[in-house]
């Protein structure tokens, strides 16, 4: 006799509850957080410098992950609560 095992998972789902978005990002703080990973430093600072230069945002900060396979720390999450409007979270390679 022949037993077949199914190694798959019922798929469970969670909502995502997202925070609504400004109508504009005309004086907004935006934190701009890279995960390590090659040029995703220098990606985000170019859309930093066009979320102010076309958008109106009034400062960008950058902040990096420890490594791109695990989330901001605690440090960089409360920092950005207290100093930034608005994140943009990015990847490289």
């Amino acid at each position: 006799m022949m037993e077949i095992l199914d190694p798959t998972l019922e798929v469970r789902t969670q909502p995502i509850a997202y925070v609504p978005r400004p109508a504009s990002l005309a004086g907004k703080r935006v934190a701009l957080i890279e995960n390590t990973k090659y040029n995703s430093d220098q990606l985000l600072a170019r859309i930093g410098e066009i979320l102010k230069s076309e958008y109106g945002a009034a400062e960008t900060r950058m902040f990096r992950k420890r490594n791109a396979s695990v989330p901001a720390h605690e440090e960089i999450i409360q920092e950005v609560r207290r100093t930034c409007d608005v994140v943009v979270a990015g990847i490289g390679d």
